[in-house]
């Protein structure tokens, strides 16, 4: 009889730590999915923080560098698909919608380094107080993106091998808990822009002093050769 009730016990006693064990790795999985979904909304929110931004900037551009719209356009025509998108918990499951969000964003990134190389040709421009400002506060915001896309990641890299290791992979099976995607860099992203000065006709662009480049030399100011003998 008290061999029957030791065995019982036993069995009890581990259902028991069975239980605990099962709450304790699915209550740690539900901590650490939150997790993820609030880095995902901080990130979200600098992303929407950049592209508030932009029509300001667009706008002390456009007054200056009126021979550059294609590239005016182009951060315009990014920055309008980059806020028609907002990456959600449920987009972080589905891989197409997941790289859409990292195209649409990589191009508005692209877009802007694209302007700020153009903008280098005018010192007038540069010298604007508040265009110093909208530069110094876009260029702080590519930074918090980076490192919220960076805490992001470290919040999935922990997420993601909870969620692979065995045993505590069977409750995430049966929780329902999946691993979720990195951010990963644009290629290319490590390539400074490149941007094409000439003009719109494709002749090139007249250097400070007003002479066109390959001109030919003007006779009244190009200097004599030597006197032929005579």
């Amino acid at each position: 009889m008290k061999k029957g009730t030791m065995i019982f016990g036993g069995i009890i006693l581990l259902l028991l730590i069975l239980f605990m064990w099962w709450r304790t790795t699915y209550n740690s999985f539900v901590t650490m999915d939150e997790g993820v979904k609030a880095q995902l909304g901080q990130l979200n929110n600098v992303y929407q923080q950049r592209a508030d931004l932009i029509p300001n900037l667009v706008e002390t551009v456009k007054g200056s560098a009126l021979q550059e719209r294609q590239t005016l356009t182009d951060v315009i025509t990014a920055r309008s698909k980059a806020t028609g998108m907002t990456l959600t918990p449920e987009a972080l499951k589905d891989p197409q919608a997941f790289q859409n969000f990292q195209k649409v964003q990589g191009d508005l990134s692209g877009a802007l380094s694209r302007l700020m190389v153009v903008v280098e040709k005018y010192p007038d421009l540069k010298s604007q107080a508040n265009f110093t400002v909208l530069m110094s506060q876009l260029e702080g915001q590519e930074n918090r993106i980076r490192l919220e896309r960076n805490r992001y990641n470290d919040q999935v890299k922990d997420f993601n091998a909870r969620v692979r290791s065995f045993p505590a992979s069977t409750i995430a099976g049966m929780g329902g808990f999946t691993a979720y995607p990195y951010f990963e860099a644009a290629a290319g992203a490590e390539n400074a822009p490149k941007v094409n000065f000439g003009n719109p006709d494709g002749a090139s662009t007249p250097p400070a002093n007003g002479t066109p480049e390959n001109a030919p030399p003007n006779p009244a100011t190009a200097p004599h050769g030597p006197a032929r003998p005579k």
